[in-house]
């Protein structure tokens, strides 16, 4: 089963073949965008609104920046605008930052979401950073598991890595991973960067990765005392029962502190936009990010099939109840006295960024693409998202909670294209939409 495209699986753009038709109501219809359709009935009311085990958790509200380069801009505006963002989304109240990455386009400038991730953890003292997403068809999965690690350990565990396998992009001949990092690599590709994040050391033998086994260094989650045989494990040696280290104290590991954020290691999700990514996210236990494109129908089938997946493979309902409150929405956030205004102000910048940006991409194999008329796919975006009053955004904002159990959203606030634009908007929803959402 193949995976569709997701360059943050949050927001493939307006390509007729990545995104899935979609109504004005923020219904959707029932074909979201799939390599098939996904023919799961919509979730029982059981599992919806407030009866959803995360109907009464928090609803926590993120800043999604694609660093987008809108025309007539520069990188550097571009890049200057998401550093700014983000600083004022920490001093707003929001929950998380959210990071693309993007190749050799301009609908977004920034090339590796981690790296820009770090120079924002280092400038934050409070906000979360994550990935939307980091894109595995192009990223050796170790070297990204040393980035999310590192990134881990030393933000006090501020860091969530997001993935996604991308699209069929001319970055895959560019990267070395070919065509078929991108149709078929993606579960190996993720295993290898979990494997690295939850274990002392990694090996590859799979088709596109096969090496020794290595230590895993920094460990993203490694006890706070170790003793000879786990010393040993750690340090990569062969631990054999009598192995002892001289002064070494050989009292048992201790678990990581339940208080410390950074014990558990840095969150993981998924870019998911098929029955496959979402079927492989609920197989290996880990949330869903969804896309900006899918109405809350769209959202409904997706979680319905998570579900699914999840009890076939046996696992039980209170993890998947607080799995669930880990999945994160795309969306769209643009904030004004009336309701014309937010629409106007995005209708007048967001075509003209979907045209330019978008158009520039190149398929790594000639494949046809369809691109939706970028004017009608902005009105979509306004029609599904939290796009008007400050009520009518935190309205917005609670029917998709109370219809889908969606607690979580990463909201795309820089659409107005101008850098006093997107800092404004910013302020506005934390000082005027989060205190309508408690």
């Amino acid at each position: 089963m193949t995976q569709t495209s997701a360059t943050a699986g949050v927001h493939p753009g307006p390509d007729a073949d990545h995104a899935p038709r979609t109504d004005r109501t923020g219904r959707g219809h029932r074909t979201p965008l799939a390599d098939r359709p996904l023919t799961l009935p919509p979730a029982p009311a059981a599992e919806r609104g407030g009866s959803h085990p995360a109907a009464q958790d928090t609803i926590r509200v993120g800043a999604f920046l694609l660093s987008a380069q809108f025309p007539g801009q520069c990188h550097a505006q571009a890049l200057e605008r998401t550093v700014a963002a983000t600083m004022a989304a920490e001093r707003a109240g929001l929950d998380a930052v959210w990071l693309a990455e993007h190749h050799f386009v301009p609908y977004g400038v920034c090339p590796n979401a981690a790296t820009l991730a770090a120079l924002l953890l280092g400038r934050t003292r409070r906000i979360q950073l994550g990935t939307a997403v980091s894109v595995l068809s192009t990223t050796h999965p170790v070297a990204l598991g040393e980035q999310a690690a590192l990134l881990h350990l030393t933000s006090g565990g501020r860091f969530t890595v997001g993935v996604g396998r991308g699209g069929p992009w001319i970055d895959l001949a560019v990267f070395g991973g070919g065509v078929a990092a991108y149709e078929e690599g993606f579960a190996e590709r993720l295993d290898l960067l979990l494997n690295f994040l939850r274990g002392s050391r990694v090996r590859g033998d799979g088709p596109q990765f096969n090496f020794p086994e290595v230590p895993v260094v920094p460990r993203a989650v490694e006890p706070t005392r170790l003793g000879g045989r786990e010393l040993a494990d750690w340090l990569g040696l062969q631990a054999e029962p009598a192995l002892r280290f001289p002064r070494q104290r050989t009292e048992q590991a201790t678990a990581p502190s339940a208080g410390d954020p950074s014990a558990a290691g840095p969150p993981v999700v998924v870019a998911c936009t098929s029955p496959a990514s979402v079927e492989l996210a609920a197989r290996r236990g880990l949330p869903m990010l969804l896309g900006m494109h899918s109405g809350d129908e769209d959202k409904q089938l997706m979680l319905s099939a998570y579900r699914t997946a999840w009890r076939a493979c046996g696992r039980g309902e209170e993890q998947l109840a607080r799995v669930e409150r880990e999945h994160v929405a795309a969306g769209v956030a643009q904030v004004a006295d009336r309701t014309p205004a937010a629409r106007a102000t995005l209708l007048r910048a967001m075509p003209g960024w979907f045209e330019y940006g978008l158009g520039a991409h190149r398929t790594v194999d000639g494949r046809e693409r369809k691109m939706r008329d970028p004017h009608a796919y902005t009105e979509l975006l306004c029609d599904l998202h939290a796009v008007g009053t400050p009520r009518q955004c935190a309205d917005r904002l609670l029917s998709t909670a109370e219809r889908t159990g969606i607690r979580r959203f990463a909201l795309l606030a820089e659409g107005s294209g101008d850098h006093v634009g997107t800092l404004e908007n910013i302020a506005r929803l934390g000082a005027e939409v989060l205190p309508q959402l408690s």
